[in-house]
């Protein structure tokens, strides 16, 4: 089995995060951040970046390896 550094695992976990949420939000209208957060604050929005980003990178981890797990 591949060895993932850590980056890649945190990305993999912001994404796992990220899907439960938009599951949740899908299946019973309940979105967690914002049940924490708040409805659009600075954190909502911060948090709602950082998971895009760790989507973005996963996607290019897709066409491209990680030079960290390359090592």
């Amino acid at each position: 089995m591949k060895q993932n550094c850590n980056i890649c695992k945190v990305i993999g976990a912001l994404v796992i995060i990220g899907a439960i949420n938009w599951g949740l939000v899908g299946v019973f209208q309940f979105n967690l951040v914002t049940r924490f957060l708040g409805e659009m604050t600075t954190a909502t929005r911060a948090v709602y970046g950082v998971i895009g980003l760790a989507g973005l990178l996963k996607l290019l981890a897709y066409f491209k390896a990680c030079p960290a797990c390359n090592k």
